[in-house]
């Protein structure tokens, strides 16, 4: 309700309804200050009253409210969250069904991650192709319905095989249950590669869509997607955890298929309306068809000249397109099109101007630097408990809130590209404190081992696994660091002397460690927002699916090769090499987003608090604009 020419009306431009309580033709009046208690007084008719800015204020307010709860922008982040949840619980869930199943054997673990990696790294360009060749409603709802399906039906497997267990160990002399083992890694790998998909979709290509032209609330969303990926991080497998602790893993199995099922539902939902507010989303299936048309005239291309940078795209989409009709129905053409796909990916991904950025975010992903299953084992072997653990996992989401603000403030004042730098300096200046706790007290270093000892010794000297040492055996196990019985908690055996027990060793060395990690950790996302952003702005709508699929393979690829130095070297001694062979893929890594920015910006690039040039001509149509 409002003032219209100083005589109060309703939003509809009409005087309120005659109130009973006053005469006739008049209406009743809250009073300033008691709108919330509901006093009124009657206003004869024709008498016009003054404004009530707290009651215009209080109406403003609550419209500016409901406007953003139901605003595009918001049911994303509400989706995005859902479907974080989901998926953060359900990675941690599983790795633990697994061990649990195995009888405490990380081998079921390590052959779901060798798989996922590699299902990525070998997939991610056919699942970004597949994205940008059909609408976006439709890889957003068959995405979420088919990730979402795949876990539900994972947890009902894994319940039936928690629940008889015993029985399917007896049939075919237990090759039903490697059956189950198998289904349960090959729907779960579907369901991750889903998920690659509704990231692809909705991270890098619906939220450029919503920001529309304005790169700031693009920088503002594309923040609160990654805080919003911080806590649940945190906060999901703790939730899931409980329950796992405090019921079983059944349950666990059953409360994640239920909150899929559920969430599957709202997610849906949220989709669809945000479809419905943002008519741009729609608008991808019309281009696609009009670059049809465009292949099959060849005069009116030449009327209608693409924008500088995408010209180079729909060229080769025009000198590829005509054998792929006339193969269509070849089925030795229908094979190939998948290794075409892949291989169009990757010649398309280094062609892009932001390659060099692009590389320059996946060398990141070649560390043991990271809260993982390495550096956690690594901790524990120094002497830190799970609660200490748990507590530096906090803290590096923290940091990590504090790297997406810093991002913000850090493009609105110095640009874009300038960002990325600085965040790549600031994470190199606090990863100097892990170099130097490799020398330090307490480090394990020890250069005189060589890493692949334990390697070599397995494989070559048939020395035989680890196996559980007998309780008066305990006494004379120490590992390399010096920690004993120690680490989980034991008191030392009866038998033991105290004068040969081993001392506590020094955690001068972990701490230094940890406090490099955690503080590197606002580098680290304020890059990797900047790299996001780069992709997102400067991959033409076109590509934009398949290069960001391509970027997931880059950086699955470089974790990939960070497993397999660590299998090389597993030994502690070997750790601290570890480290200083990670500082130099950081470094790296940087030193190619360095020679992007040099090349973007050119002698402006230590030029701070100016905007960044354009990337294109002034004439290259709104929604293929490309800037850094």
């Amino acid at each position: 309700m409002g003032f219209a020419g100083g005589r109060y009306q309703n939003a509809r431009g009409a005087p309120p309804p005659p109130n009973a309580a006053c005469p006739a033709g008049g209406f009743a009046l809250a009073a300033a200050g008691s709108l919330l208690r509901g006093s009124a007084r009657c206003v004869p008719p024709g008498v016009e009253v003054p404004e009530s800015p707290q009651r215009l204020f209080l109406v403003s307010y609550l419209g500016s409210v409901v406007a953003y709860f139901t605003s595009a922008k918001f049911l994303l982040y509400l989706g995005h969250a859902l479907s974080t949840w989901g998926d953060r619980m359900w990675h941690f869930a599983v790795s633990v069904f697994l061990v649990e199943l195995y009888g405490n054997s990380l081998l079921l673990t390590a052959v779901y991650g060798l798989v996922v990696a590699g299902s990525v790294l070998l997939l991610g360009a056919i699942i970004g192709d597949w994205v940008d060749k059909n609408s976006r409603l439709k890889v957003a709802q068959t995405s979420l319905v088919v990730q979402n399906a795949s876990v539900i039906l994972c947890g009902i497997i894994l319940m039936m095989i928690f629940l008889f267990k015993t029985q399917l160990l007896t049939l075919y002399h237990g090759w039903l249950l490697t059956m189950c083992y198998i289904l349960v890694i090959t729907i779960a790998n579907i369901a991750n590669l889903a998920s690659t998909a509704t990231a692809i979709t909705i991270q890098r290509d619906w939220i450029v869509v919503v920001a529309g032209e304005d790169r700031s609330k693009l920088a503002d969303m594309n923040a609160t997607i990654r805080r919003i990926d911080q806590l649940t991080n945190i906060l999901a497998p703790m939730a899931v955890g409980q329950i796992m602790t405090y019921g079983s893993p059944m349950i666990g199995c059953g409360f994640i298929s239920g909150w899929n099922l559920m969430s599957m539902c709202v997610e849906y939902l949220l989709l669809w309306k945000v479809y419905q507010k943002t008519p741009t989303l729609a608008l991808k299936s019309a281009k696609v068809e009009e670059s049809e048309l465009k292949q099959l005239n060849v005069k009116k291309e030449c009327d209608m000249k693409p924008a500088e940078g995408v010209q180079l795209i729909v060229e080769k989409d025009v000198t590829g397109f005509e054998p792929q009709q006339e193969k269509e129905i070849s089925c030795a053409a229908r094979i190939a099109e998948p290794f075409i796909t892949f291989r169009d990916g990757w010649v398309a991904y280094y062609n892009q101007p932001v390659f060099l950025a692009g590389m320059g975010l996946a060398f990141l992903y070649m560390t043991v630097l990271g809260f993982d299953c390495i550096t956690t084992g690594y901790a524990y072997t120094q002497g830190l408990s799970g609660s200490v653990l748990s507590l530096l996992m906090g803290a590096s989401a923290v940091t990590g809130i504090m790297g997406t603000v810093a991002f913000t403030w850090l493009r609105h004042k110095c640009g874009l590209v300038r960002t990325g730098l600085i965040s790549g300096v600031a994470q190199l200046a606090c990863l100097v404190l892990c170099v130097i706790s490799v020398f330090m007290p307490g480090s394990p270093l020890d250069l005189t081992v060589s890493p692949f000892a334990d390697l070599s010794a397995r494989l070559f000297e048939s020395e035989p696994l680890p196996t559980i040492v007998s309780p008066e055996d305990k006494s004379e196990m120490v590992f390399a660091t010096g920690m004993s019985n120690l680490l989980n908690g034991s008191t030392t055996p009866a038998n033991s002397d105290p004068e040969m027990s081993p001392e506590p060793v020094p955690l001068i060395s972990v701490s230094l460690l940890f406090a490099g990690v955690i503080a590197a950790r606002v580098g680290l996302w304020s890059f990797d927002l900047t790299v996001t952003q780069l992709l997102q702005e400067n991959v033409v709508e076109s590509e934009r699916g398949i290069i960001n699929g391509v970027q997931n393979s880059m950086n699955y690829l470089l974790d990939l090769l960070h497993f397999i130095m660590v299998i090389l070297a597993p030994n502690p001694e070997a750790f601290g090499l570890l480290v200083l062979i990670s500082v130099s893929f950081v470094a790296m890594g940087h030193i190619m987003y360095f020679r992007f920015a040099q090349k973007t910006l050119g002698k402006q690039l230590f030029v701070c608090c100016t905007p960044d040039p354009k990337a294109v001509s002034d004439s290259s149509p709104p929604g293929n604009t490309s800037t850094v």
